[in-house]
């Protein structure tokens, strides 16, 4: 369990980010500090935080995390209403454009930066704001977020490269930050959200019929893996990028 801890979620305000959010909270972490770019989806899940029975000690901020004054200003936020951050959930990422798929020779340079700033950039600045603490303190755990396309993807060069990148990082991260600051990572697979909501259902299902298990995955499901990383049983795991994808297994 990570019953008494203080948590900061990125990207808090979509599915994913509220399902972890929901599930550190039945944990029973003592405060969660809540990120997302759109202030009404992270007032949505402050409400319903604040809502539940027990409920954790709620702040909420909404900010661009990959920004660093923003980000900064968010981890400045936690500090001051709690002290201290003990977990860290990176989960802001996926694609701005609204074209999922587009080859990699027709791909220009604006979008291959913008991926690369949205999947990279609010984990750099919230870990460096805030790993130093946790090292001060001799305790913390990382959670990121990284996708099965990290083993590559046709028409989504940008964004798997990015991932591979988040996965890399994990690695590098967990040495550096060993032994006292665990830093691990989660590659979910096709997951129940509005962007898969928004595909064509032929392509969801060309997707889904290569997992072994035959269906989207739910945020709640990434969610316990997020949640076995961040308790405080997984301290003898660190660096491990954990696939959270009905059997597909990703590699390079």
């Amino acid at each position: 369990m990570s019953r008494g801890r203080i948590a900061l979620i990125s990207g808090a305000g979509g599915p994913m980010g509220r399902a972890v959010a929901l599930r550190l909270a039945a944990e029973g972490v003592a405060g969660l500090m809540l990120t997302d770019i759109s202030a009404r989806r992270l007032e949505e899940t402050a409400a319903l935080l604040r809502a539940l029975p027990d409920a954790p000690l709620v702040v909420a901020k909404r900010a661009d995390v990959t920004l660093a004054a923003e980000a900064g200003a968010v981890a400045a936020a936690a500090l001051a209403a709690f002290g201290r951050v003990d977990l860290l959930v990176n989960l802001v990422g996926g694609l701005r454009s609204s074209e999922l798929y587009q080859p990699f020779l027709t791909m220009d340079e604006s979008r291959w930066r913008q991926t690369f700033d949205l999947n990279l950039m609010g984990g750099f600045h919230l870990m460096q704001a805030l790993v130093p603490g946790m090292l001060e303190r001799g305790f913390g755990r990382v959670v990121n977020t990284a996708s099965i396309v990290f083993g590559g993807e046709k028409g989504q060069a940008d964004y798997a490269a990015a991932k591979a990148a988040v996965a890399s990082l994990t690695r590098t991260l967990a040495a550096e930050f060993a032994p006292h600051v665990t830093v691990n990572c989660v590659a979910p697979g096709l997951t129940n959200t509005s962007v898969t909501r928004n595909m064509p259902p032929a392509e969801v299902a060309r997707l889904v019929a290569g997992s072994f298990i035959p269906r989207l995955a739910e945020p709640e499901e990434t969610a316990a893996a997020v949640a076995f990383f961040l308790r405080d049983e997984a301290a003898f795991v660190t660096g491990e990028v954990l696939a959270v994808s009905g059997g597909v297994h990703p590699h390079l």
